[in-house]
C-alpha cells in the first residue's frame, strides 16, 4: 500500500519537479539538457547492458574503478552509467569517454522506469552506496534483472528513517540479489530493516582502492611548483554553503601567523563557484581562479591568498598540490564527504564533526591517528597552524592516514567477483 501511495505522490509531484528542473536550467543549462531521459525516453540498446547507477559526482568517482574492472572481466557486455546530477554525468564522461553509454536516471515513477528498462534492457543493475528507489528496484526485479547494492552504507540516522516505512523498504531489500556492505555496522542495519541474511556480505569499501596515477602525480607537482614550494598550502575540499565563510575566517587567522599561507578552496557544486569568489572578495582576500576566467592578480600566484578550484574532475590532483586537507560537508549538518583521496596522498586529514555519512571510514582514520576533528572555525585555524608549525606531526599524521588506506584495500576485487558470479 505504501508503494502505491509513493508512486501516486511522485506522479502528482512530477510536473513540479520538471518545472523546478527548468528553473534551475535557466542559470545552469546543463541541468535541463536531455530532460526527456529523466522520463525514460533514452536511446534503445542493441544488446543488454550492465546498468551502473551512481546518483552524483561522488558516487560516480567511487564507481569508476568498479566499472573499469567490470569492463575488463566482461569486455563484450556494454556498460550504461546513469546519474541524477549534471556534474555526475559530466564526470562519468570525463572518466570514460565513448567507452560507456551515459544517461540521466529516470525519475522514480512506474512509467518512467518502465520506459527506461524497456529501452536499455539491463542484464544487471548495479547501484552505488544506498540509493533505494522503490520503482527502479521493483520493476527491475519484475524483469528478472539481478540487482546489486554495492559499497552499501547505512547510517544509524538513515536506518531509523527506513524503519518508519518498513512495509515499503522490506520487500525492496528482499528484491536485491546482493548487498555488499562497507562494514559490519552497515550490514547489521540492513538486516534490521529487512534484508535477508543470505543476501548481505561485508566486503569493505571500494573507496579504499583509490589509485593515484603517475599522470596525476606529475600534474600535482607542476601545480605545486606554480603555487610555491616553500609556502604552506592547505585545501578545503567539497565545501558547502554555510561553511565557506567559516573556512575563510580560519584562513585569515592562519595568515595572521603565516602571511604567505595559501588556501585552496574547492566548492562541492559548480554553481557556487562565483558565490565563493564573491565571498572571498568581500572579506578582502586576494583570489585566483584555477579556470583563469577571473581577473588576474597583480603579482599573480605569489600574491594570491585564496586559490579557487573552479574546475570539475581535478580534485584528486588538487589534493596532491597541498600539505594539509580539510574535507567539507562536515562543519554543517551534511554528513561529510570521502576523506580517502587526501589520505591516499599521505597527508593529514581534517574534518568537522558532522561525518555520519562516512562514519566507518572516519572511525578507522581516527583510530589510525590520521584524522583531526575540528568542530568550528577557530579550532580549524588552530589545527592548521599546529600542523604548519610542527612538520614532524604533520608527516606522522599523513603516514598514518596512508597506512589506513593501504590496510583496507581489496574490497574492489571482492565486489567484482561477487557481481560476476551472480550475473
Amino acid at each position: 500500500m505504501l508503494h502505491f501511495f509513493y508512486s501516486l505522490f511522485f506522479r502528482i509531484a512530477l510536473p513540479f519537479v520538471l518545472l523546478r528542473l527548468w528553473w534551475i536550467g535557466r542559470s545552469n543549462p546543463e541541468a535541463f539538457v536531455r530532460w526527456q531521459e529523466r522520463l525514460g525516453y533514452v536511446e534503445a540498446s542493441d544488446e543488454p547492458v550492465i546498468w551502473v547507477h551512481a546518483v552524483s559526482v561522488g558516487e560516480t568517482i567511487a564507481a569508476a574503478p568498479l566499472v573499469k574492472a567490470l569492463m575488463r572481466r566482461n569486455p563484450d557486455i556494454p556498460v550504461l552509467m546513469t546519474a541524477m546530477t549534471p556534474t555526475g554525468s559530466a564526470r562519468a564522461k570525463a572518466l570514460f569517454g565513448d567507452r560507456v553509454r551515459y544517461a540521466f536516471s529516470p525519475y522514480d515513477t512506474p512509467g518512467a522506469v518502465r520506459r527506461f528498462v524497456d529501452r536499455v534492457r539491463p542484464r544487471a543493475l548495479v547501484i552505488m552506496e544506498t540509493e533505494i528507489w522503490p520503482n527502479m528496484i521493483a520493476l527491475s526485479k519484475q524483469r528478472h534483472v539481478p540487482i546489486f547494492l554495492i559499497n552499501a552504507r547505512l547510517s544509524a540516522r538513515s536506518a531509523r528513517g527506513y524503519e518508519r516505512v518498513a512495509s515499503l523498504v522490506r520487500p525492496l531489500l528482499q528484491s536485491i540479489s546482493w548487498i555488499a556492505a562497507q562494514a559490519e555496522e552497515d550490514a547489521g542495519r540492513f538486516l534490521r530493516i529487512g534484508a535477508t541474511p543470505e543476501s548481505v556480505s561485508v566486503t569493505g569499501s571500494i573507496k579504499f582502492d583509490v589509485e593515484i596515477s603517475e599522470e596525476i602525480r606529475s600534474a600535482s607537482l607542476k601545480l605545486r611548483q606554480q603555487l610555491g614550494t616553500e609556502r604552506p598550502v592547505w585545501i578545503a575540499a567539497s565545501t558547502h554553503e554555510g561553511e565557506d565563510r567559516q573556512i575563510l575566517e580560519a584562513h585569515q587567522q592562519v595568515m595572521a601567523q603565516y602571511p604567505d599561507a595559501l588556501l585552496m578552496i574547492v566548492p562541492r557544486h559548480p554553481e557556487r563557484f562565483d558565490d565563493v569568489a564573491d565571498l572571498a572578495g568581500s572579506m578582502g582576500l586576494a583570489l585566483l581562479r584555477r579556470s583563469g576566467t577571473g581577473d588576474a592578480l597583480v603579482g599573480g600566484v605569489e600574491q594570491c591568498q585564496i586559490y579557487l578550484g573552479d574546475t570539475m574532475g581535478e580534485l584528486l590532483m588538487l589534493y596532491g598540490a597541498c600539505d594539509i586537507a580539510f574535507v567539507g560537508g562536515s562543519l554543517i549538518e551534511r554528513g561529510g564527504h570521502n576523506p580517502l583521496e587526501p589520505a591516499a596522498w599521505g597527508m593529514p586529514v581534517l574534518s568537522g564533526p558532522n561525518i555520519f555519512n562516512f562514519e566507518t571510514i572516519y572511525s578507522r582514520l581516527d583510530a589510525g591517528k590520521g584524522l583531526y576533528i575540528t568542530p568550528c572555525s577557530d579550532a580549524l585555524a588552530q589545527c592548521v597552524m599546529h600542523l604548519i608549525a610542527d612538520r614532524a606531526a604533520a608527516e606522522t599524521a599523513g603516514r598514518n592516514a596512508l597506512a589506513v588506506v593501504e590496510a583496507n584495500r581489496g574490497a574492489l576485487e571482492k565486489v567484482v567477483d561477487g557481481i560476476v558470479e551472480r550475473v
